[in-house]
């Protein structure tokens, strides 16, 4: 007598639910860097809004920094090492780069 593996536990179907799994993961990671980019966007934007001598502006660098080492961060676990473009793009001033990372 022989004994036969349900069909649920067929390689087809682990293959296919591997595949959904997989294309789950990407959706999430792409909505999670569209977070990123959005709230590393808005910090920069209130960053370069705020005059010099606004006493709010330690607060909204400090902001500006986490918002874009978290953008940065979510970049390169999706592979973008390359930050240049977006330094660019949103501005990234020298204060802020140069306090990426740095834990306060």
């Amino acid at each position: 007598m022989s004994v036969r593996l349900p069909q649920n536990f067929s390689p087809a179907t682990a293959r296919t639910a591997l595949d959904v799994l997989g294309a789950e993961i990407r959706v999430e990671k792409a909505a999670s860097l569209e977070r990123a980019g959005e709230a590393a966007g808005q910090a920069m934007a209130a960053l370069h809004a705020a005059a010099p001598e606004n006493p709010d502006r330690p607060r909204l660098l400090a902001d500006a920094v986490d918002a874009v080492y978290g953008y940065f961060i979510q970049r390169e676990l999706m592979g973008m090492a390359s930050h240049g473009g977006v330094i660019r793009e949103l501005k990234i001033p020298p204060e802020v780069l140069v306090r990426l990372g740095v834990r306060r």
